[in-house]
């Protein structure tokens, strides 16, 4: 009967080893702690698996035989192996069960998350400490995908009570753990004022060159929902679109048009006049930071993040 035909036992492995050491079917059954019979099957099933013998039973003590020698450091390290990977995943478990996965919008990773993080842990009971952290930092259609193929534990991004998202009531729940504006804003001039001012549209007024948010973007889903009439007036032309909004920033600072960018990424650029507003508040657009997880129960780690963040 060859190896096709029946599962391999690891027992089988320990006493064979068991009993090259010995070489003494009664002692080495003793030292595993089974009926010797019992043992001794073991021993006649390994070999049937094998299909060879692996001991020559005439000599005293038991010894190998040729194809026995070979196997024993093959079977020495299958099982050195094994104890290695059973560690190794006993490691990775107990570090999975305190570390946190995180997605978060690019610019939300940036800015808000470190702070808050802070924040956080400083509301953690004494004693306790946050394990591991792991981050994604992408599009939020991205980090959309990373919560619904359960990648992570969290997702932080901003959010508005008119748009909706694709993490569904009836398997994540949120929290509002912060809030924002989007502000228009563009390049300065020599003079200081607003390169490219939102103005009252005219006759002859001329289209202004808005730096747009692509299909991925979360802040441009809120975008093309709350200033959806605003941009279909012809006062507006869209002459650069990303997801990122640190790209639009990078491109609002060389005057390349206006972009509609989150406080929280921009305050330092405004309190230095590298960017300014190019209209007055009837053009910002007030916005939550909400933070995501799944209804299903998390780690230990994760839910008492999350008690901290409600509670």
């Amino acid at each position: 009967m060859g190896p096709g035909n029946r599962p391999l036992d690891l027992d089988w492995l320990e006493d064979f080893l068991a009993l090259a050491e010995s070489g003494n079917f009664s002692r080495a059954a003793q030292a595993r702690n089974i009926a010797q019979p019992a043992f001794s099957r073991h021993i006649k099933s390994l070999e049937e698996w094998v299909g060879v013998d692996l001991f020559d039973r005439t000599s005293h003590p038991v010894s190998l035989t040729a194809a026995g020698v070979k196997i024993r450091p093959e079977i020495e390290d299958s099982l050195h192996r094994l104890e290695a990977a059973r560690q190794s995943a006993r490691v990775a478990h107990d570090q999975a069960e305190v570390s946190l996965q995180f997605a978060a919008t690019h610019a939300l990773s940036l800015t808000f998350f470190p702070v808050w993080l802070s924040g956080i842990e400083a509301k953690l009971p004494v004693g306790r400490k946050m394990g591991p952290i792991q981050m994604v930092s992408d599009s939020f259609a991205a980090c959309e995908d990373v919560m619904l193929q359960r990648r992570a534990q969290f997702l932080l991004c901003h959010g508005h009570p008119a748009v909706a998202n694709r993490l569904d009531d009836s398997l994540f729940l949120f929290a509002k753990v912060g809030e924002d504006r989007l502000l228009p804003v563009t390049a300065a001039t020599a003079t200081g004022a607003a390169m490219h001012p939102i103005h009252d549209k005219s006759a002859t007024s001329a289209a202004l060159p808005v730096l747009a948010y692509g299909q991925a973007s979360g802040i441009g889903q809120i975008m093309r929902s709350v200033m959806k009439s605003a941009f279909d007036d012809g006062k507006f032309t869209t002459v650069f679109t990303a997801h990122h909004a640190v790209l639009l920033k990078t491109m609002a600072l060389e005057g390349r048009g206006i972009a509609w960018l989150p406080l929280s990424l921009i305050a330092a650029d405004l309190e230095a006049k590298r960017l300014v507003g190019a209209g007055d508040d009837r053009w910002s657009i007030p916005i939550d930071v909400r933070l995501f997880r799944p209804r299903a129960a998390l780690s230990a780690a994760a839910e008492a993040l999350w008690s901290v963040v409600t509670g």
